[in-house]
């Protein structure tokens, strides 16, 4: 009989723990999520050559820019593009820039998502400017902290970065603008290397996209 009931407390201890469980898997599979916006005129892909290019001259000519170049030069022959070895002969211009700011100190409360009788519950923040709806929609207990790190109620505060990465298209010829392309991120992390071929990953996903149109794009996370 007591063997019975140790069996049956052994569950219920199961039972309890299932749920931080499932949330400890989840915040290890938790993918980037950036926000894109993308507004082309380019005409149909026929092989036109292109060259990628820095924005900011103090970049050009950068080894880490030139490792970002190549995943966009990689992206643009996948959808037919030439890579051209002189820029001053290439067709299009692909011009490129990326930024990370100093970061923003976030002050928030916990939320217990197993409360909510959906599942979940929307985010707000709390700080200098009272409550707030987060502005990138329901609350990610992932990108802030969340449950299983400092429990339910408490209140943090740590840094978010905002990292974002421009694309623009130039025909050479006449210096028309074909594409605009904007993909920004929120994350606790200042690794650009993660970041930047991330929000590379997100420009391309459905590229060139529907003009005009802001989408959200998720892509695996990064690799420990």
């Amino acid at each position: 009989m007591t063997g019975s009931i140790d069996r049956m407390s052994l569950k219920r201890r199961l039972a309890l723990f299932a749920p931080i469980g499932l949330l400890a898997l989840s915040a290890c599979a938790t993918p980037f999520r950036a926000d894109v916006q993308r507004f082309a005129a380019l005409p149909d892909t026929t092989g036109q050559s292109f060259a990628v290019v820095a924005a900011d001259p103090d970049l050009s000519g950068g080894l880490e820019f030139g490792q970002y170049a190549r995943l966009v030069e990689q992206r643009m022959t996948e959808l037919g593009y030439r890579i051209s070895d002189d820029p001053a002969a290439a067709e299009l211009i692909v011009s490129m820039d990326y930024d990370i700011d100093k970061g923003r100190e976030k002050v928030v409360s916990d939320v217990d998502p197993f409360f909510s009788p959906i599942g979940y519950r929307p985010y707000y923040r709390r700080g200098f400017y009272g409550r707030h709806r987060y502005r990138y929609g329901f609350h990610d207990p992932f990108l802030f902290g969340g449950a299983g790190f400092a429990g339910y109620g408490g209140v943090r505060s740590f840094t978010v970065y905002t990292t974002d990465l421009d694309l623009k298209i130039d025909r050479a010829a006449d210096g028309e603008r074909l594409f605009e392309g904007k993909a920004e991120a929120l994350s606790r992390s200042k690794n650009l290397t993660h970041l930047v071929p991330n929000l590379v990953e997100a420009m391309f996903t459905n590229f060139p996209g529907n003009s005009g149109e802001r989408v959200r794009i998720s892509v695996a996370p990064e690799k420990k």
